[in-house]
This record gives C-alpha cells, structure tokens and sequence, in this order.
C-alpha cells in the first residue's frame, strides 16, 4: 500500500482537506436551543457525539462562539433532535447564517414541540430528541497554548423522545428512522444497513 503522509503543520498537499472525511461518518449535532431574551436558535453542528452513558453525556463543538453556545451558557438548557433523510432539506435550511433573533424553526417549518424537563423545544417531526442539561463550556487550547474561537459544550441527557414506529421488539431501530452522517467536504451518508458483531470472550 502507498501511503501518502504530510505533517499537518506543513499542510496536506491535496485539494481539499482530508481531515472531516477521514473522521466521518459523524452523527450530526442537530442542537435547539434558547437565549435568555427568549429567542429560540436551531442550528447543526458536524463536531457532535456521545461520551458517555452513564451518566448519559453529549458533546458539541463550534467554531466562534455562535448564538448556540452563548444560548446554552446563558440558559443551562438543549436539546439534541435526531437529523434523519427526511428532514435533510430542513437541516440544511436550519444552518444558514441568520439573523440574531430569526428562528430556524419557522424558515425550515419545523414544529417547536415543548420538552418535558427543560425550557427549549425540540423538534416535533424528528424521531428522536434528547432533552440536555448543560454541564460545562470548554474554550479550546492548542498545543501551542493558545485558546482557539472553538468551543466544546457538555450537557447531560435528562430526557428521551422516541418515534413510536422506530421502535421493534422494544429497540430503537435506525434502519427506520434513517439518520444522516456528516461526512467531508459536502457529502452525507444516510444510516439503512446495519449488522451485528459480538465482542469476543478472553
């Protein structure tokens, strides 16, 4: 196999940045959330994941310190909504550059649905949401020890919603509900294979 390495600092040499197509797929951060003067944001993030479950604990990044994170910080409160293939078009509107104060839910005509255990709507069309309690902002260091505009947002998971006809023999079924993956460059996946794997015994 031929292998083509670069140091990072001296750049990749290829035409376009491998890095978020090498990371991917990603599950995509689709975040709602509410400012302290009531205005309500939707807005998607590609750095997004679990961390853990137990507690259960979801992790966002973004690059500035956006309306998102500042509504998060002010507030204490989000919520996760699951992007699936049909709310793509949705998504996407929901991640153009508006405004302070116009809401994303009304320019992709999304439902605000109210959440059970925070103050933030969720998504009412998604199929899955989790309602999140903020548990800390980390502004980004470099090893350089510079602080970079990125911000990584932890908020622990207080509440579930699930699509009743996602759910078969008492599980969430993702071939179902069919979730989009970010991917590099302008590329998504759509999740509608899986297959099993056990881990082995020692």
């Amino acid at each position: 196999m031929s292998t083509h390495s670069y140091k990072v600092s001296e750049g990749h040499g290829l035409a376009r940045n491998p890095f978020k197509a090498i990371v991917a797929p990603r599950p995509i951060g689709w975040i709602s959330s509410r400012g302290a003067d009531g205005t309500l944001n939707l807005a998607p993030y590609s750095f997004f994941n679990a961390v853990c479950d137990t507690p259960p604990i979801l992790a966002f990044s973004s690059s500035g310190y956006k309306d998102t994170v500042a509504n998060v910080d002010a507030t204490g409160e989000f919520v996760f909504n699951l992007a699936t293939e049909d709310l793509k078009d949705a998504m996407n509107t929901s991640s153009a550059p508006y405004p302070h104060g116009v809401s994303e839910f009304e320019r992709a005509g999304l439902t605000a649905t109210e959440s059970m255990c925070v103050s933030v709507p969720r998504v009412g069309e998604a199929k899955a949401a989790l309602e999140c309690k903020h548990l800390q902002t980390i502004r980004m260091t470099g090893l350089d020890g510079v602080e970079g505009d990125n911000w990584l947002v932890l908020g622990e998971v207080v509440a579930v919603h699930l699509d009743k006809d996602a759910i078969v023999d008492g599980r969430f079924d993702v071939t179902r509900a069919r979730p989009l993956a970010r991917l590099g460059y302008m590329d998504y996946a759509v999740v509608s294979d899986v297959f099993e794997m056990f881990r082995p015994k020692a």
